[in-house]
Parts: C-alpha cells; structure tokens; sequence
C-alpha cells in the first residue's frame, strides 16, 4: 500500500466518521490548554521584563547547570529539573511574589510549574519558548 492510498483511507474514515473526529480534536486541544494552564500561564519576553521591572517576579532558570553559565537572563536563579524537588524548599520566601520558569525552549517548565502549585505557589508563568524564545529575541543574556 503507497502512501496515497493511505492518504486517501485516512480522508475516508473522516468523511464517514466527522463527529467522531471532531470530538477527538476538540479534545485533544482540551487536553493541550488545560495542561498548560496547569503549570501557569506562559508570557511572552516583554511581559516577562515588565513583570520583573514592576512586580518584582522571581526568575528560576530550570536547565541544567552547564546551560546556565552558559547564558542566562540577568537575575535568574538557577534551580536544574533534576534536582528540584530537593530544592523545593529554598523556595518558600518566593510564594507572595511572581514566580516566572525559564527552561530551554518550554517543556520543563510546565511540570515544575505544576509542583509549584501543588505547594501554594499562586502566581507562577512560564516563559513561553523558554530561552530559544529569548535569545532569538535578542534580548541580554549574563554569562
């Protein structure tokens, strides 16, 4: 079997099938948003810079730490994903303020977003497309 008729089997069952498939894609979108919202909302790199400018957000740096010295926002603390939950604690002075996680291009930071609300942290985000996002911007980076 080639791959158009594969192609054409698979417009076959979405004609025949259309409220099935729109439901499993309206869920799947479900899915995305609430995982998402779970571990804070994202935030682009210039509402980050307000948020720190005027709110006093903390920024914790979730890469590992060789990607930390090699390039980080100014001010950003660095807590690595595999060694978070041992740090959890050092936190807890931060639960009043802004909390916003920066990982390399945005999959960690959900799941660490997610522990921290877990804890009663209220207001983390996450930077959307974490550090790539960052530097394509060409925003400043302190090594």
């Amino acid at each position: 079997m080639g791959i158009s008729a594969l192609v054409e089997q698979i417009f076959e069952f979405i004609g025949n099938h259309f409220i099935l498939v729109s439901v499993f894609i309206f869920l799947l979108v479900a899915f995305f948003i609430n995982e998402g919202k779970q571990g804070g909302a994202a935030i682009s790199t210039s509402n980050l810079v307000k948020l720190v400018n005027h709110e006093g957000a903390v920024i914790l740096d979730v890469r590992d730490s060789k990607d930390y010295k090699g390039g980080h926002i100014a001010g950003a603390e660095n807590f690595p994903f595999a060694t978070f939950d041992s740090r959890l604690g050092e936190l807890d002075s931060y639960k009043n303020q802004p909390i916003v996680l920066v990982c390399k291009m945005g999959q960690h930071s959900g799941a660490i977003g997610r522990k921290l609300k877990a804890q009663g942290f209220e207001d983390v985000r996450r930077l959307s497309g974490g550090m790539a996002e960052w530097t394509a911007s060409s925003l400043p980076v302190v090594k």
